[in-house]
């Protein structure tokens, strides 16, 4: 029998942890869904939230958000009439001729276009964020079985619950602002913030910890590369701000006066990629001489690496197919990868000191 509820009690946490790892990619998923919705322009494609266009499953064809004789509408029904988007206040059959008293203008922006591919891109985003909350879900009603042994483990699920319930509201605001710059740097932040909590949770999951030794140089220098990398992100999301308002002042066709003339944030934003890849070159030749055992360190240089090329790609040669998105990805994963050794570094000692 006890031989029978060891095994129970580690399968649950394998499964947990299985749940934790889920998670992870998900949130991933839906980092990469959200650089490909603005990299084409798509966060408008359905216009309201958390349905579009009124409808759960969104149109395929411009004919269903325009005005139809003889149909039945749902209230909420959003339509394009003139130009202008028009809801449903209320359950009706349309008669022969359209009746302005059946439907309200739509007050929350005035973007009114359709266009298909914008709004199934938008939609595949958003149904990306409701898959990632089934297996968040499971993990937050197992997260209580370890409150004894762990507390931690369910208040970081918690956590990670109130943040997606957060971040699910930022994302009707974002649509309601008509893409807001401010509110999309927000919307992305946050979702850094609950990557670093699902793996600060992946982390106290963990049956063991390697034992470092570290110095206090090397761990302050680490921890100001990480602070690097999260200005970094900050400093390029305005650097897109600004590419995002010459695009709708020039065009999505004339590419290579996007970034012309450079601002002063694009320098800054490029300097520090500089001080990132000194600093992060001196941190992996200190692992490899003095033999500390932090592996991941050489993913790090590798991500920056990529992030560079793409950073060339963009500037050089006028943002070339899918290097925006790559852009920001790289930098999602280059946080998760760094925030993970802070864990190692960090907290992986301090619960080997309290072990011993």
């Amino acid at each position: 029998m006890p031989n029978s509820k060891k095994n129970s009690t580690t399968r649950g946490k394998r499964t947990f942890r299985s749940l934790v790892i889920v998670s992870v990619i998900l949130i991933y998923l839906i980092i990469i869904a959200g650089a490909v919705v603005r990299m084409t322009g798509s966060g408008m494609g359905c216009p309201d939230w958390p349905k579009c266009f009124g409808y759960y499953i969104p149109p395929t064809d411009a004919e269903q958000i325009q005005w139809k004789a003889n149909h039945a509408y749902n209230k909420g029904v959003i339509v394009i009439q003139n130009d202008v988007l028009r809801i449903a206040d209320k359950d009706f059959t349309s008669g022969n001729v359209y009746k302005p008293t059946n439907w309200q203008p739509y007050t929350k922006h005035d973007y009114a276009k359709f266009n298909v591919w914008h709004t199934w891109i938008e939609y595949i985003n958003r149904l990306v964020t409701v898959l990632s909350g089934i297996p968040i879900l499971l993990m937050f009603f197992l997260s209580f079985r370890y409150r004894k042994e762990n507390l931690w483990i369910p208040a970081l699920a918690t956590i990670t619950i109130l943040f997606m319930l957060f971040q699910s509201w930022l994302g009707k605001t974002v649509v309601d602002s008509n893409l807001l710059p401010f509110k999309i740097t927000i919307h992305m932040v946050m979702a850094f913030l609950i990557l670093a909590v699902l793996l600060f949770l992946l982390f106290q999951t963990k049956s063991s910890f390697k034992k470092l030794k570290i110095s206090k140089t090397f761990k302050l220098l680490f921890l100001f590369s990480l602070f690097l990398t999260l200005i970094q992100v900050i400093l390029g999301t305005q650097v897109r701000q600004y590419v995002d308002e010459q695009i709708d002042r020039l065009g999505e066709y004339a590419k290579a006066e996007w970034l012309n003339p450079p601002t002063v944030m694009f320098y800054v934003h490029r300097s520090f990629s500089i001080l990132i890849v000194i600093l992060n070159v001196w941190l992996l030749l200190q692992n490899r001489i003095k033999k500390l055992g932090l592996q991941k360190l050489n993913w790090v240089l590798v991500v920056i690496g990529l992030e560079v090329f793409t950073g060339i790609l963009m500037y050089y040669f006028d943002f070339p197919f899918l290097s925006q998105p790559l852009h920001l990805v790289l930098s999602s994963l280059l946080f998760g990868i760094q925030f993970y050794i802070f864990l190692e570094i960090f907290i992986g000692q301090k619960k080997l000191q309290t072990s011993s």
